[in-house]
């Protein structure tokens, strides 16, 4: 995949993300308006927010460092061993900083 292209998915996800975001963090509503019961709901459907803003905020990172690689002239190089990252794996996650090899090993230490 070529810089120009890389860039202009990862600034569209970067788009698409902070949306999301925007759209997950929504206001509140008060909680002195809400039955016992609607609260307790609401607390669960918070915490189910929450975690889909953790996960966007932290997909979002990736995707500001796979711009950051681009402008140093690294991107598409793994973070880890300095191999290229197939062209598949950069097509299907433009944001990706490891080789296959490299982020499966990552992912079993965890």
């Amino acid at each position: 995949m070529d810089d120009a292209t890389a860039r202009a998915q990862l600034r569209n996800m970067l788009a698409e993300l902070d949306r999301s975001i925007m759209v997950l963090r929504g206001d509140p509503v008060a909680v002195a308006d809400r039955s016992a019961a609607d609260a307790g709901s609401d607390l669960t459907g918070a915490d189910r927010a929450q975690a889909m803003i953790d996960v966007a905020t932290r997909h979002r990172t990736a995707v500001v460092d796979a711009l950051e690689r681009l402008d140093a002239g690294v991107y598409g190089r793994c973070v880890d061993c300095d191999k290229p990252v197939p062209e598949g794996r950069l097509a299907a996650r433009p944001e990706a900083a490891r080789c296959v090899r490299c982020q499966s090993e990552r992912e079993r230490r965890r």
